[in-house]
């Protein structure tokens, strides 16, 4: 099974290409603000290289964020257009789970900058190679978040640029680990693609923590 992954939901374009839980190729493209004009080009470029044509992907998937709003919106778009064009199955992963697979074993904790003094954060376990949420998806303080972290923790994420010395303890991870990589949206979503029997893309939208109507100013 071929499939398709993107995420937009950082200053980062995530492209992977898989055949099952292999990944085929996985490519990440520093485009801040261009996502929208350089997405599908992008994609195109990917499976050209691969002498690949789109109508042999067997599922698409985009990672829903938390994240940046306009990122979110290009990439969910975008892969509904291909899914209901091609009426293939389409699945949406947290962005943040794709970054929380980037750590080692141990208590992961990403925090995503969200503006507003606030991080977009998990709390998870990973074991044996599996990670595990262990809480709701948090807008929060950085300040609520570490009351909740009961040893020492492995961080990443942008966030760690600007809050770092107020966590102080625990482990902080390089860039190169912060952000969303696609072909961890593959490997999360694999579960989902073997049990979908319809696809309902009604249902496919990003991870809004903070209200919809809420305008995050520069």
């Amino acid at each position: 099974m071929k499939i398709l992954a993107i995420d937009t939901s950082s200053k980062f374009l995530s492209i992977a290409l898989g055949n099952g839980k292999d990944i085929i190729k996985e490519e990440n493209y520093l485009l801040d603000r261009r996502h929208s004009s350089l997405l599908v080009p992008k994609i195109k470029e990917m499976l050209e290289g691969l002498d690949l044509s789109i109508n042999k992907i067997d599922a698409f998937v985009v990672g829903l964020g938390p994240g940046s709003f306009t990122g979110l919106r290009i990439g969910v778009s975008a892969i509904k257009g291909l899914g209901l064009a091609l009426k293939k199955p389409c699945i949406g992963v947290a962005s943040i789970d794709a970054i929380a697979m980037n750590a080692g074993s141990g208590m992961i904790i990403p925090i995503i900058d969200a503006k507003r003094e606030n991080v977009y954060s998990a709390i998870y376990e990973k074991k044996n190679g599996r990670v595990v949420r262990k809480t709701d998806y948090l807008l929060i303080k950085v300040d609520k978040l570490l009351k909740k972290v009961k040893k020492d923790a492995i961080f990443l994420g942008d966030g760690i640029s600007i809050y770092k010395d107020k966590i102080g303890r625990g482990i902080f991870l390089e860039e190169e680990y912060w952000y969303p990589k696609a072909g961890n949206l593959i490997k999360l979503a694999l579960p989902k693609i073997k049990r979908i029997k319809k696809c309902n893309l009604a249902k496919l939208e990003p991870i809004y923590l903070y209200p919809k109507d809420c305008q995050v100013k520069k």
